[in-house]
């Protein structure tokens, strides 16, 4: 499975630990660790059973296949997910400065940079688990992205090493 799997973002959107998903959904953290590794998949069962541990509910969706450039953009917004809870203002600063400038320089893009105008002004975690989510919408956004100079040139780069490592192995 690729690296950002379902078991690690159920957690990451339930803001818990490893150990605490394995506690509130009955299994042990090494199983929990095996999942988001790869190493083991879990049934549906297994993931619904770890999503009612949280107070989630699993919900099926059939949506058309991502892209080699929207796995790539997923990954490095997770990277900017992880950076906009540790530094929330320098980040939706930076974001917003952002934004300002592509709505000068873009007025053809309104409707989605509008979208981003509401989303920036959401809780923390909401935004962040938008810029983790794989669905079309979510997408959709990440091509008109606010966040660029969030990560710097070396981090971007590391991170493309390690999706062309992840692309290979898949």
């Amino acid at each position: 499975m690729y690296m950002y799997n379902l078991i690690k973002r159920l957690r990451e959107r339930a803001g818990v630990t490893q150990a605490r998903l394995a506690a509130l959904g009955g299994t042990s953290q090494p199983a929990i660790a095996a999942y988001e590794a790869g190493r083991r998949s879990p049934n549906l069962d297994t993931v619904a059973r770890l999503a009612g541990g949280v107070g989630l509910e699993l919900a099926i969706d059939f949506v058309p296949p991502s892209t080699r450039e929207d796995r790539r953009s997923l990954l490095l917004h997770y990277a900017v997910a992880r950076r906009l809870e540790e530094e929330p203002g320098a980040v939706l600063a930076r974001a917003r400065a952002n934004l300002a400038l592509m709505v000068r320089l873009h007025p053809h893009a309104s409707r989605t940079l509008a979208e981003w105008e509401r989303l920036l002004h959401r809780p923390v975690q909401e935004l962040a688990a938008l810029l983790r989510d794989p669905r079309p919408f979510a997408r959709e956004l990440r091509q008109t992205s606010p966040f660029a100079g969030v990560l710097s040139a070396p981090e971007r780069a590391a991170l493309y090493r390690e999706f062309r490592a992840n692309e290979r192995s898949a």
